[in-house]
């Protein structure tokens, strides 16, 4: 007995037609050279405004140091005149304290010199309650 024929499957003549297996992505974003660019354009935005506000606060602190520079000699002939008007003071009060004991020089100078000596605080404010001393010798610091 003659077996059936059997029909196999074929490609169709010319074959069949081409897979499409890439894929087909929507671009997303910029490209690579224009986020390089963008990176490198806003670093030099961000150095060029960090010169110019380098530039600017060196062109304050120089104004702040002409300032105080201008301001010392009044603070120091300030300091000066405080001193003194202490001095004098103390002066006063020493002679008031010393006026019987005999041969007393009021104001007679430790030091053996004739030039100025700026007097220390605590030749300043011996005749003044501690606190005062206290409070010129350490200033705010009881509250840091």
């Amino acid at each position: 007995m003659a077996a059936p024929k059997v029909k196999q499957d074929m490609a169709p003549p010319g074959g069949y037609g081409p897979i499409d297996y890439k894929r087909h992505l929507p671009r997303r974003g910029l490209s690579g050279y224009s986020l390089f660019a963008l990176g490198v354009g806003s670093l030099l935005l961000g150095y060029y405004t960090l010169v110019k506000w380098n530039r600017q606060r060196r062109r304050l602190l120089i104004e702040e140091l002409e300032a105080r520079i201008a301001l010392m000699p009044l603070l120091q002939a300030e300091s000066d005149r405080r001193t003194l008007r202490m001095l004098r003071e103390n002066l006063d009060e020493e002679a008031k304290i010393m006026r019987d004991v005999p041969g007393w020089k009021v104001g007679e100078s430790r030091f053996h010199t004739d030039r100025w000596v700026p007097p220390t605080l605590d030749e300043l404010y011996f005749l003044r309650p501690q606190a005062e001393l206290d409070r010129q010798k350490f200033g705010l610091q009881n509250y840091v």
